[in-house]
């Protein structure tokens, strides 16, 4: 877990709430910690990475893996019937946009009906 990427989040703690910098690792929920300088704040984030590591290793207690692959890529293949497929270009056309653009635009008509109900 160690040798993981973990995305890091550093924020400026303003000065009424003691001024420095707040880093945290979102994905390992509580692993957080604080510096003078945003360089600080990220060294004891690595630090604090490591023993919340530790602690949850000795718990027994899962912890969360950065996605080394994105999960959605925003591309898919489908196959459909030669019909549709006719249909879904002609329509296309009418309406004088690409193939690509119809689909996902009923697509996310289907869906958004769907997620409204």
């Amino acid at each position: 877990y160690l040798s993981l990427n973990y995305a890091s989040e550093i924020s400026v703690i303003p000065e009424d709430e003691g001024g420095g910098y707040l880093a945290c690792i979102p994905l390992l929920p509580g692993c957080m910690t604080d510096g003078e300088t945003v360089e600080e704040a990220y060294t004891n984030l690595q630090d604090a990475k490591r023993e919340w590591i530790i602690d949850m290793l000795d718990r027994g207690l899962p912890i969360n893996e950065p996605n080394m692959k994105p999960r959605f890529s925003g591309r898919f293949v489908v196959r459909v019937p030669k019909t549709l497929h006719r249909l879904l270009a002609e329509e296309s056309e009418r309406e004088g946009i690409s193939l690509n653009q119809f689909v996902n635009n009923s697509l996310a008509f289907v869906v958004g009906q769907k997620l409204a109900h």
